[in-house]
């Protein structure tokens, strides 16, 4: 029996999958649509998702329904050496930019060991580097 696929979630992929009228809207439902592994991302991910979901009165629940539906599991990585950690790789790739939700998933893939991404900055993702020097494999969509 095959080891059943992980991936770590992004914000731009989420927001889009819930928004028809983004222009990513398509890639992020194919890339989702069909997928049938675990998802993982994290509390600062799905805080960021929140903040661009709630102009749309029906955005918040949207969001609440697809995670709870999908049964992605939501990481946390707010206590003070996460902080610590995301700051450090916030302050190494400031000139990329790096936020804070970013961080969390480069911190985040070296903890589970899943270094797939759905994720709609490319160029962030294919800099970031994990502490053991992992690079993230960004999911390829159409």
């Amino acid at each position: 029996m095959a080891a059943l696929r992980s991936l770590l979630i992004d914000t731009g992929p989420l927001v889009a999958y819930l928004d028809n009228r983004d222009p990513a809207h398509n890639v992020a439902a194919s890339c989702l649509d069909g997928f049938s592994g675990q998802l993982h991302t994290t509390s600062a991910v799905i805080t960021e998702a929140m903040h661009f979901v709630a102009p749309d009165e029906r955005g918040p629940a949207l969001l609440a329904e697809f995670v709870t539906a999908s049964q992605t599991l939501v990481h946390a990585l707010a206590q003070p050496p996460d902080l610590r950690a995301a700051a450090a790789l916030m302050g190494k790739y400031f000139n990329v930019p790096m936020d804070y939700a970013d961080a969390t998933l480069v911190l985040l893939a070296e903890r589970v060991g899943v270094f797939d991404i759905l994720t709609l900055d490319c160029r962030g993702f294919s800099t970031y580097r994990t502490q053991q020097r992992h690079a993230l494999r960004i999911l390829e969509h159409d």
